[in-house]
């Protein structure tokens, strides 16, 4: 299998260019489990979901502490058919599609409520696409009611949901989107946007 995520990030500051180097060195714990690669576009981070997800939380909540609005846009993928396998990717994350909805709800709720705060603040929206063989749409409503019980729903919205609060319970309700719907061996996507510190949320 093939994981991994294409970002940028977009500091709202003059010294947009220090913020995101500062961002991105928070990746330097986990590059011993990631491939990172920077260009003048994006950063791509290819690896096993449980690192590339801490390391997106530990990328944003960096970026997050500086005070200015910053905003983190990912696209992020498994089981591309477009893409060699990877051994860097080899996970045991994903969940058995065989294993009842409910039960993989509930597993998720259990991994969120035991993830760890981090003192910044998240405000996310994503899409979440199931492809290939199988009824996709069982697996992306049922993605959905996790998302509403999940502690971190803020509300659905077109063509996405949204979900807040501390950035350590909501990048792990993402991930646990990403891997508890949807087959192992499929192509899963998901289209993210991450937003903090917006003067929007003090009008």
């Amino acid at each position: 299998m093939f994981a991994g995520a294409q970002l940028s990030l977009y500091p709202m500051t003059d010294g947009f260019v220090g913020t995101i180097l500062e961002a991105l060195e928070a990746l330097d714990p986990w590059r011993d489990r990631l491939r990172v690669e920077t260009d003048d576009i994006s950063t791509l981070i290819v690896g096993p979901p449980e690192v590339l997800f801490p390391a997106l939380r530990d990328l944003y909540v960096r970026a997050a502490a500086t005070r200015h609005h910053v905003v983190l846009r990912a696209t992020i993928s498994r089981g591309c058919p477009g893409e060699p396998d990877d051994p860097a990717c080899v996970t045991g994350a994903l969940a058995d599609p065989d294993t009842p909805l409910a039960t993989r709800i509930a597993e998720a709720k259990a991994i969120v409520a035991e993830a760890p705060q981090t003192g910044e603040e998240a405000a996310a929206q994503f899409s979440l696409y199931v492809m290939g063989n199988g009824d996709h749409m069982a697996e992306i409503y049922g993605c959905i009611d996790f998302l509403k019980e999940s502690g971190t729903f803020d509300r659905s919205k077109n063509f996405c949901t949204r979900v807040k609060g501390d950035a350590g319970p909501v990048f792990a309700t993402i991930s646990e989107a990403f891997c508890r719907f949807g087959p192992p061996e499929g192509h899963v996507t998901l289209d993210l946007t991450v937003s903090a510190n917006s003067p929007s949320t003090k009008r």
